[in-house]
């Protein structure tokens, strides 16, 4: 993701209605930030714009018989490099476009002038521009995966000197050569949510090519039914509880009705696309909804974000608190959230979901939904729900309903999804991956960060809980506003990186 995530999120989740109000939630805070960061970084006298290149990759790192490829883009800030021996600091994109801010401003660049680091951004493959030429169909995304994105094999398996050329692997080699990076520099891998994932993943396989890594906001553990998330929105910060915020409103009642949410488009009240169809539209909707409560939490306090969890639950709950005001508070949340993402209504029919989802062209396929969706149903699952007795939204969308969608756009049954995600997680170790040298960054209301390693695995596998913090908001560009716990997290990664990099500049005076 960028150093949100998704989006990106940044983001994550099934690429339904809801989840694709969370992505463009999580790029619209990403372009905020990174627009504010460039004004700020290159202002009269700074250094020149960062360069963006060109990688050519296999398609196929796991056959060397195959000799299709691809171009993937990375982005470059040299403006504080000090030598070639320096260090390099690897920003790893997740599941969206990879844009310039990305290696200008929060971390890591914000950490690159403390050690005069060279900074490089590396779009993730399928996404934004780093898109094959024949397209998004099913048989070009089998090539798509984590272990695609950042490695083919480990050293245990095949030798250090014979790994194939996976991304992460062979964009390192690439990179050091094409920039004439020193042999002895330590490369340090960055990244947020499942970018944070594939930094921690990177330094797992590719010890001997990366010295250590930040994986912030990183969900290590796939998982089908992530319920979990509710349990964290709820009791740290949604209007369920946390915060001073009181009982849910009745709109987000449990129950067979709509949620206690009369149907869009009966006297215009609502900022819908359509009229509400049969149960699937209904489920639709109330994701929505409740993705919309999921972002206020999710990106809670950070710069752009359209609704803090202050301002959601003073609409929500109204002076009265009654039936009637949480009712037009939702409202008011929605059209809120709608304007500032530039868009005129909200959209919740299952059937445009399918079809958009089954779109093969990437110029008109969205911001990554299909192949983000691709990836839950082959390697994460991360689907939210709300069916625990003790979760106050509503039960729908339904697990069955989530799962369906990999059926419907790609033919995967049920059985083959709940067999991918234990499959990552027995590839990757879920949340003890037995790597060294990884520091996972957390924040404390930021409900990814159950699927996280939130706790000190042994001397070398480092992690910190950040109280206070939403989703990948260690990353984002200082705030004057920001924190004493955030700023104090700040300053434990600068001293992790002292711990790592110390030795290796004192090795090159």
């Amino acid at each position: 993701a960028l150093w949100l995530g998704p989006l990106l999120l940044l983001s994550l989740g099934g690429p339904s209605a809801p989840a694709s109000l969370l992505r463009r939630l999580g790029e619209h805070i990403q372009q905020f930030q990174e627009s504010q960061g460039l004004s700020l970084t290159l202002g009269p006298g700074a250094g020149a714009l960062p360069k963006q290149g060109w990688l050519e990759q296999p398609l196929d790192p796991f056959n060397t018989s195959d000799q299709r490829s691809f171009l993937q883009r990375y982005w470059v800030n040299d403006q504080h490099w000090a030598s070639q021996r320096g260090p390099v600091f690897l920003h790893l994109g997740g599941e969206g476009s990879l844009r310039s801010g990305s290696v200008m401003r929060g971390h890591p660049a914000a950490l690159a002038p403390a050690w005069g680091a060279l900074v490089i951004g590396l779009e993730h493959r399928f996404y934004g521009l780093s898109i094959p030429a024949e397209g998004l169909d099913v048989a070009q995304l089998r090539f798509l995966s984590s272990r695609h994105a950042e490695c083919a094999g480990t050293p245990s398996e095949e030798g250090p000197q014979s790994l194939p050329s996976a991304d992460v692997a062979s964009a390192r080699r690439a990179l050091a050569r094409l920039f004439n990076v020193s042999t002895a520099s330590p490369w340090i891998c960055f990244g947020g949510s499942y970018a944070g994932s594939l930094a921690a993943w990177a330094r797992l396989k590719f010890p001997h090519l990366i010295l250590a890594s930040v994986a912030s906001s990183a969900p290590v553990r796939a998982v089908l039914d992530f319920s979990e998330y509710n349990e964290v929105r709820t009791a740290g910060g949604g209007c369920g509880g946390g915060r001073g915020c009181g009982e849910p409103p009745d709109s987000f009642s449990r129950g067979p009705t709509v949620g206690g949410v009369q149907k869009p488009n009966e006297h215009g009240c609502w900022p819908a696309c359509s009229s509400l169809g049969g149960a699937e539209d209904q489920a639709e909707l109330l994701g929505a909804l409740q993705a919309l409560v999921g972002g206020a939490v999710q990106y809670d306090a950070q710069a752009g974000v359209p609704l803090s969890v202050r301002r959601l639950c003073g609409l929500l709950l109204g002076p009265s608190g009654s039936r009637s005001a949480s009712y037009h508070g939702l409202r008011r949340a929605v059209q809120v959230v709608m304007r500032s993402l530039g868009q005129r209504c909200l959209s919740f029919s299952r059937a445009e979901t399918v079809a958009q989802l089954r779109v093969t062209d990437p110029h008109v396929s969205g911001v990554g939904d299909r192949q983000w969706l691709y990836q839950t149903c082959t390697e994460f699952g991360f689907y939210v729900t709300c069916e625990d007795p003790r979760c106050p939204f509503s039960q729908l969308p339904a697990l069955p309903s989530q799962l369906e969608l990999c059926e419907q756009v790609f033919g995967l049954s049920t059985a083959s999804i709940a067999r991918a995600v234990s499959q990552t997680n027995s590839y990757y170790g879920g949340q003890t991956p037995g790597s060294t040298h990884v520091l996972f960054v957390n924040g404390d209301t930021d409900p990814w960060h159950v699927l996280s390693v939130t706790q000190a695995l042994g001397p070398s596998e480092s992690a910190l809980l950040i109280p206070g913090a939403s989703h990948c908001m260690d990353m984002a560009p200082e705030r004057p506003s920001d924190s004493p716990s955030l700023r104090l997290g700040r300053q434990s990664i600068l001293q992790q990186l002292q711990t790592w990099l110390g030795p290796a500049k004192e090795s090159q005076v």
